[in-house]
């Protein structure tokens, strides 16, 4: 049933697979249960709730992901949108949360209807190969780089910007997972990342660094104090198209850039290069935020961490149900899954950077008209530390190269929205 279903057989992939895929996912992306709620509770809602909201949020959109697109991909309240709806909207603008939400119900639903008239597939088709491979690359220097930052090995400095930090015990103890998971890999042994994740964190419990939980389960359930309370009428009577716009921007090209970068990866493309089931991946995104707003979140978006359960071998939905299950299980294990420290998972996401930014072999850089946007999407990406934004330059300085080389007709016309959509993005 499963294998009809789901089509392992098909896409060459087994019920072990699927689950050790879908648990490296969990394990990779579950530090948003601590910290979503950490920043949204800046704006002042109720944290305890949000550490519920994210779980069930989260669980809801990839189980979606898994029955009805069959994609390994996890969704979740997306990194840098959270910050934006906490430190922007809120302490910045002086928006109340409840009226935030309203932006985050109303950013999703012109979303949606931006996929279910075809414009946001065409943006994707529109897009060319090198920018593409260029996306994926980009994310996966990114994500090394906050890997290495949430290890311990990279820190701030306020002459260098950022500079080598001391290798400590904690340092010590991600690179012993770390170096467990290259020896699996090498090896070829499937679930590498899930054992470097536990070895890491059983020495840090055993050698005091990080302390042994005081409870194991929690059953103190209550969503009341932020559920139901988004103020739609506010959002629009308040003239924030200027923050409904850039939320639903950042969300756009979080959501692209994250997609196309998983869905190369799991070999969802068909024999033009298009993504498969990309609108059906789209549209749950769309759908996900406004019932994410509705719970009591931030946007809701494709997570690029699900490139760690890809790495593993997962290729179908199976692989997101087995993500969204363990977050419903994540509801009751809290305390346990808090237990977890940062620099056991960090070394995660620098696996899955090496194996993401192998995608550069795909760019011609002999063609500085072609491999210089990509460059600076690679680039960007990592050190403006934010997806949407990387892109936008990226595709400006495309955009750019034809209009100077006078190739107007190369552009295709969804490209020519892009970059228009790329300059209100920094202008707004």
């Amino acid at each position: 049933m499963l294998d009809r279903f789901f089509k392992l057989r098909e896409r060459h992939t087994t019920l072990g697979t699927e689950v050790v895929a879908g648990t490296t996912t969990f394990l990779a992306m579950a530090y948003i249960i601590l910290v979503n709620p950490a920043i949204l509770a800046s704006a002042g809602m109720d944290k305890t709730a949000l550490i519920l909201v994210t779980c069930l949020a989260t669980a809801l959109a990839t189980l979606a992901t898994g029955l009805f697109a069959n994609a390994p991909i996890a969704m979740a309240p997306g990194m840098g949108l959270n910050a934006f709806f906490a430190y922007s909207l809120v302490l910045t603008d002086h928006l109340t949360w409840q009226t935030a939400l309203g932006v985050v119900f109303l950013s999703g639903l012109f979303f949606f209807l931006l996929t279910a008239v075809g414009i946001r597939q065409k943006i994707v088709e529109a897009i060319p190969r090198s920018l593409i491979s260029a996306v994926s690359a980009g994310i996966g220097l990114f994500i090394t780089f906050i890997g290495l930052v949430n290890l311990g090995i990279i820190q701030k400095n306020e002459v260098t910007l950022v500079a080598a930090a001391p290798i400590t015990p904690t340092v010590m103890v991600g690179l012993a997972g770390f170096l467990l998971m290259l020896l699996l890999e090498m090896h070829r042994i499937k679930g590498a990342m899930i054992l470097g994740i536990m070895m890491s964190t059983l020495i840090a419990l055993w050698t005091g660094l990080v302390p042994w939980p005081k409870e194991f389960v929690t059953f103190h359930f209550d969503l009341s104090p932020i559920a139901f309370k988004l103020d739609i009428l506010a959002a629009l009577k308040g003239g924030l198209f200027g923050a409904i716009f850039s939320l639903m921007f950042m969300h756009l090209f979080d959501s692209i850039g994250s997609l196309v970068a998983c869905c190369h990866q799991a070999k969802r493309v068909d024999e033009k290069e298009r993504l498969i089931g990309l609108d059906r991946l789209l549209s749950i995104d769309a759908l996900a935020s406004m019932a994410g707003a509705i719970l009591g979140t931030s946007t809701i978006t494709a997570y690029v961490e699900s490139a760690t359960g890809i790495g593993q071998g997962g290729r179908t939905g199976l692989t997101s149900v087995v993500t969204a299950l363990l977050f419903v299980l994540a509801i009751i294990f809290v305390p346990l899954i808090s237990v977890v420290p940062v620099y056991a998972t960090a070394p995660a996401l620098i696996l899955v950077g090496f194996f993401m930014i192998k995608e550069v072999r795909e760019i011609n850089f002999e063609d500085v008209e072609k491999g210089f946007p990509a460059f600076v999407i690679i680039v960007m990406i990592a050190l403006s530390y934010s997806i949407a934004t990387g892109l936008a330059f990226g595709f400006l300085s495309y955009v750019l190269f034809k209009i100077l080389r006078l190739k107007f007709a190369e552009v295709k016309p969804v490209m020519w929205v892009i970059a228009g959509l790329s300059c209100l993005h920094f202008i707004v």
